[in-house]
């Protein structure tokens, strides 16, 4: 799997995992491995990296 693939199914599961706390209040990154547990903020850091790769990526940063 190449790294845009790769940062793609991370945004992806992100997304899911915030759809699903706006619609049920069900945050499952924190349900799989703790409310403000190292891994979880590792997560969430790991998320948002990948959001960042790949707006700079659709902005035309990267091809």
């Amino acid at each position: 799997m190449d790294t845009k693939a790769l940062v793609g199914w991370v945004v992806v599961i992100g997304a899911i995992n915030w759809g699903l706390v706006g619609l049920l209040n069900l945050n499952v990154v924190e349900m799989l491995l703790g409310a403000g547990s190292l891994l979880t903020k590792i997560v969430y850091i790991l998320v948002g990296l990948a959001g960042a790769f790949m707006a700079y990526a659709m902005l035309g940063g990267k091809k």
